[in-house]
């Protein structure tokens, strides 16, 4: 009898809201009630879900800019060699093959320990002989050669920068060709060339490219500008200050270089033939 009034209420409840719509101030007031409730109970699973979109999000982030960064070292060193090769396609136009690019393959590397001093010059990175890093090879950065790796180990090498005083590079003036020798100063971002005669055509703003003589480095690579000439006549030679290109303190990344064997602008190893 219970179930049976229970049944004739809900349909004459059912009846009258369905005639008069008086039931739908209740229900918006049940559901005002029952939303923060929903809220409470979904709240942890939508939190799950926007953590793992967030993560999936940032490993893709992170591939991305390892990708542009491989990208952008590639895309300095092409565009390191363009001026030179410029210039001397206008004097030789007949070595056509120097317009190609001398690097084989290139390798970013992060730096992972620094020693700067008057005395050493000198920074460590996070490649090795695992992948192929050899001593003596060029290290590039920021549109200039920054050194040479000194030390190899498994996992990582150490790199003298142009500047330690132990360090030497040829170089060759590019607004007259002329060749001489840059040397470190212990000094940040600065080079000597203690070499030059006092009657040499070199100006403030001249830049200075590797020259390719020495085995080392290739021709034709960014080093330096003057930023320094003083001619006296009580020394036969010029003093002379040059801004290296690359600003090793400013960056963190550098680019190891592999050459190709017989392109005319690489360096010179026994291996070639005369």
């Amino acid at each position: 009898m219970r179930l049976a009034a229970y049944g004739l209420i809900c349909v004459l409840l059912m009846f009258a809201d369905q005639r008069g719509n008086w039931l739908e101030g209740v229900r918006g007031t049940l559901q005002a009630i029952a939303y923060p409730i929903k809220i409470a109970l979904y709240s942890p699973i939508q939190a799950w879900y926007s953590l793992g979109e967030l993560l999936a999000e940032r490993a893709a982030l992170q591939r991305e800019n390892s990708a542009l960064k491989e990208t952008v070292a590639k895309l300095q060193i092409e565009a390191m060699r363009r001026a030179d090769l410029e210039l001397q396609n206008t004097r030789l136009r007949n070595l056509n093959e120097t317009t190609a690019d001398v690097a084989e393959r290139t390798l970013p590397a992060r730096i992972v320990a620094e020693e700067f001093s008057r005395l050493r010059r000198r920074v460590t990175v996070d490649q090795g002989s695992n992948v192929g890093v050899y001593v003596g090879q060029t290290v590039v950065a920021d549109g200039g050669i920054v050194g040479q790796t000194m030390r190899v180990g498994r996992r990582s090498s150490e790199i003298i920068l142009l500047t330690d005083p132990e360090h030497a590079i040829p170089v060759e003036i590019q607004r007259t060709g002329v060749r001489t020798v840059a040397i470190g100063t212990g000094r940040t971002n600065l080079l000597n060339l203690p070499s030059l005669p006092l009657q040499s055509d070199i100006v403030e703003g001249d830049l200075l490219v590797s020259s390719g003589l020495g085995g080392i480095f290739p021709t034709g690579y960014p080093v330096a500008i003057v930023t320094r000439v003083v001619k006296s006549n009580s020394s036969l030679l010029a003093q002379v200050e040059a801004r290296s290109v690359a600003r090793i303190n400013a960056t963190r990344h550098v680019a190891l270089i592999w050459f190709k064997e017989n392109h005319t602008a690489a360096p010179w190893t026994e291996t070639k033939s005369p």
